[in-house]
């Protein structure tokens, strides 16, 4: 197979210089070149120092004249490949502008570097086996002044990041050559370069609506888009709001045809020139994802790769000292919802029954591959685990596994948590497709009140397990904190966990963190006030579903009362109530042995926490006996809580007669 118009190219070059030098020198290649200056050598150093004569003409022209042909016929070649080649480097040279010299010197330094043989040419036409790669003074002296310009700071091949200069030694000798990465696209690997950031992908234009054709190592390059350049290419385009994934679909819908290059803001300069280079040889948009602002450093990396099509996709808008100084329109993504359309392409069926996810977190759950969707189950594990470990310690997750028949409460509060769930449900609908202002935020807050045992946190699961999501209870002694600033950054990091996976967040004791804010008087007042401030700024904007629960409605700041679309109140349960937790409590597989359940309701004036403790109570000591449950059993475990409770109570012989101990007990 015929070698590439690049490496012809540098053959010939290489060639005729080491003929010149053959005959200017007049000494063949010797050992220990460079190591030490001969005497008959210092002649031939005075001759070509300017001003000093030079090896005479007639010696040299006739070469020249014999070689010009040969040079001239590569370099046109040379040129015509870059201006109308299809492979990979010849479309990476024109999307940098590395044009006319610039690609000759591509040509050559990326020809030394892939074989010794040319190394060792080099070598000997620089007189020094310490330089096996060419050298400024050699790019100056063979290819001309102009060629030193694609090697300049801001040359063509050094922006792109596509050639490196020497920092060290002499100017004329600081040697020059190809980044590795360049060599290995020369001998077809497509591997990313491994300086890039962590988390950097490739985005096909084929898969422009999601990242499912990510490529890892040594997987396939996609088919390149028609244009040399990415649409755009010397622009910038701004892409903020929503989620990262939304963002990049709305970068690609911008950008139509192009491959996307996303890449987290690099934090080094070699970063910087990976994603360059990397975005260069794969004729990409380079879309880098920025958190928070650019730095000054940032801004002059990307003014030093002016041939770039650029994005910068941030949640917030980016202010304007921190762009690049290059021509900019700018994107809006308002919604970050996965709709049908995503939920199809990810996992090839709709979105589960009451499960709502930005497409960044279903893009997380329906993995990286698109070729072979999820499986129902798959994708209801990853929903579950999507935010589930970054709650670890501040946040214990409570399988919802009990429904509404478990839940025993007067028609009223019952009504009003099917509303909860109706109003999380049809968010999409209302706010959506019925236009209605979602302000502050779509997300709901409600708020349980009512004496401890009444069913707060029952209800709470049983909202949770009817919409499918999972609960996740705040550990309040792992949230609040006596250090000034800590309890506002783990708050932060319930609220931030909890908008990467759908899920219920369930304050118990709620007042102790949403208490009413008080005078100062103190530094303390003030830090507690700034949490309550802090905690209403963070529900006025979360998406999710919040679940308030305490025993001291009062003591709920009213600032919150604005916030909260749905307000529940739980009550000691009555007779009929109580007989209906009663037959509930004991399950069907329980040895009950002629528990009076009616005697139980009526005169044991308990709430369903109390019930539920004493029917436990009664089966750990029918299970110690080797017995059954029986009423004697059930109110000597009742004795016990109402003990705890603070209520004065008789302790009966175990004997007693359940009807008088239910008198003793109860009256």
């Amino acid at each position: 197979m015929d070698a590439p118009a690049w490496e012809r190219f540098a053959d010939v070059v290489l060639a005729a210089d080491a003929a010149v030098c053959r005959v200017v020198q007049g000494v063949p290649p010797r050992d220990f070149a460079g190591m030490y200056v001969g005497d008959e050598e210092v002649d031939a150093l005075l001759a070509t120092l300017p001003g000093l004569d030079g090896p005479a003409p007639e010696r040299v022209a006739p070469l020249r004249a014999r070689l010009e042909p040969h040079v001239t016929a590569a370099r046109v070649a040379l040129h015509a490949w870059v201006r109308t080649g299809e492979d990979g480097l010849a479309r990476a040279c024109r999307y940098a502008g590395v044009r006319g010299v610039a690609a000759e010197v591509a040509a050559v330094l990326l020809a030394v570097d892939l074989h010794p043989q040319r190394q060792r040419l080099v070598a000997y036409v620089q007189d020094s086996v310490q330089l096996p790669r060419p050298t400024l003074a050699w790019v100056a002296r063979v290819l001309g002044d102009d060629a030193l310009r694609a090697l300049a700071p801001r040359g063509p091949l050094v922006r792109a990041g596509l050639a490196v200069v020497g920092g060290e030694g002499a100017w004329g000798t600081r040697m020059c050559g190809v980044a590795p990465r360049v060599a290995w696209a020369a001998r077809g690997d497509d591997t990313l370069d491994p300086d890039v950031p962590p988390g950097t992908r490739l985005r096909p234009a084929a898969d422009a609506g999601s990242d499912a054709g990510a490529r890892g190592r040594g997987a396939p390059a996609p088919a390149r888009p028609p244009a040399d350049a990415p649409a755009g290419a010397g622009a910038l385009l701004l892409v903020h709001g929503a989620d990262p994934e939304s963002r990049r679909q709305a970068a690609a819908s911008a950008l139509p045809g192009a491959d996307l290059l996303v890449a987290p803001l690099p934090a080094s300069p070699d970063a910087w020139g990976a994603v360059v280079r990397e975005a260069t040889l794969r004729c990409a948009v380079l879309v880098v994802e920025v958190d928070g602002r650019l730095a000054r450093e940032d801004t002059e990396q990307l003014d030093r790769a002016p041939h770039l099509a650029l994005v910068l996709a941030s949640a917030r808008e980016l202010p304007l000292d921190c762009l690049p100084a290059r021509p900019w329109r700018e994107v809006h993504v308002r919604d970050g919802e996965a709709d049908d359309v995503d939920w199809h392409r990810r996992t090839g069926g709709p979105a589960p029954a009451g499960v709502r996810l930005t497409r960044e977190q279903l893009r997380l759950v329906a993995g990286p591959g698109a070729a072979a969707h999820p499986r129902a189950d798959d994708v209801a594990a990853g929903v579950r685990r999507l935010a589930g470990g970054h709650l670890d310690g501040v946040a214990a997750r409570v399988h919802a596994r009990r429904g509404w028949e478990d839940l025993v409460l007067p028609v009223t509060p019952t009504g009003q948590l099917h509303d909860l769930v109706a109003r999380y449900r049809q968010r999409r609908t209302v706010f959506g497709s019925w236009g209605f202002p979602a302000v502050p935020s779509a997300g709901v807050v409600a708020l349980f009140a009512g004496p401890s045992g009444t069913g707060k946190t029952l209800a709470a699961e049983v909202v949770a397990a009817d919409l499918g999501l999972d609960l996740y209870k705040v550990d309040l002694s792992a949230v609040v904190s006596k250090y000034i600033g800590e309890t506002e950054k783990n708050l932060e990091r319930v609220f931030s966990a909890a908008a990467s996976g759908d899920m219920v967040l369930f304050f118990d004791e709620a007042d102790a963190l949403f208490g009413k804010r008080t005078d100062v008087a103190s530094s303390h007042d003030r830090y507690a006030n700034i949490e309550v401030a802090y905690l209403l700024q963070r529900l006025e904007v979360f998406d999710g579903l919040v679940i308030l629960a305490t025993n001291l409605q009062g003591n709920i700041d009213d600032a919150f009362w604005r916030r909260i679309a749905v307000s529940v109140t739980f009550t000691a349960p009555d007779e009929v109530e109580r007989r209906r937790i009663w037959e509930r409590v004991f399950p069907a597989a329980a040895p009950v042995d002629d528990v009076d359940l009616d005697l139980l309701a009526r005169r044991f004036k308990v709430t369903g926490g109390v019930i539920r403790n004493a029917a436990l109570g009664a089966a750990f000591a029918a299970a110690d006996e080797d017995g059954s449950i029986t009423m004697a059993r059930v109110v000597r475990a009742l004795q016990r809580e109402l003990v705890k409770l603070g209520h004065l109570s008789v302790v009966d012989p175990p004997d007693a007669p359940p009807d008088a101990s239910a008198r003793r007990v109860g009256g």
